[in-house]
């Protein structure tokens, strides 16, 4: 059997691909924020840039989108951000 060089194990193909599904609900729910704030498109459009630069900064942080050895750490605290958004977003809808 050939060496798989592109995972680094099971652990770190499920850490990545939370952080693939964590990025796009948080850039989502941000997009959502954004919208409620200032009731329109514009404000999702303002919503999108924002998820964009903070994909970029992820990338600066981790010097790609999705590292091979991804630490826990970043899971952690982008799943805060994730809950930290959907609930300002549940506070602004009401």
């Amino acid at each position: 059997m050939a060496d798989n060089s592109v995972s680094a194990g099971t652990a770190s193909d499920v850490r990545t691909f939370a952080a693939a599904v964590l990025l796009t609900y948080a850039g989502g729910v941000l997009m959502l924020v954004g919208y409620i704030l200032l009731s329109g498109v514009f404000g999702a459009i303002l919503g999108l840039v924002g998820a964009i630069f903070g994909v970029v900064w992820w990338r600066t942080v981790h010097k790609k989108v999705f590292p091979r050895d991804l630490p826990v750490k970043s899971l952690v605290i982008l799943g805060v951000i994730g809950v930290a958004l959907t609930v300002l977003a549940v506070v602004l809808i009401q």
